[in-house]
């Protein structure tokens, strides 16, 4: 299994970046797919998720209104678009799945994680 994340860099605050994950060697309608973030010094935290076939999606409470999350079931992708994004965005981003029902916000309950990419917002 491979989770590949793509889309991060800098980027000012208040600005916006789309996040992708592309992953093979599993059956992607299986999984729930999970975006969470690590920042220096800080435990990794739960940014979003969506169920297999994407109609239930969940946000960590600091990401609603600004997060929106999609996954392409016929690419095998999915992806984090984000807006309005602040300072304390700044974080290393990582793409995960999960063999379960329901989405989980704990990173225990995820099987398979990408590499994670920089995502750096400066005032």
């Amino acid at each position: 299994v491979q989770l590949v994340e793509s889309g991060g860099g800098l980027v000012q605050a208040g600005g916006s970046l789309r996040l992708s994950c592309a992953a093979s060697g599993l059956t992607f309608t299986e999984y729930v797919m999970g975006w969470f973030r690590q920042a220096p010094g800080k435990e990794r935290e739960f940014v979003a998720g969506a169920s297999q076939y994407g109609t239930v999606t969940s946000f960590a409470d600091p990401m609603k209104g600004r997060f929106a999350i999609s996954r392409d079931n016929a690419k095998n992708t999915v992806n984090l678009q984000m807006n309005g994004l602040k300072l304390e965005d700044t974080a290393v981003y990582y793409c995960a799945s999960a063999l379960r029902v329901g989405i989980s916000n704990s990173a225990s309950d995820y099987d398979y994680w990408g590499q994670g990419t920089q995502v750096t917002v400066s005032s």
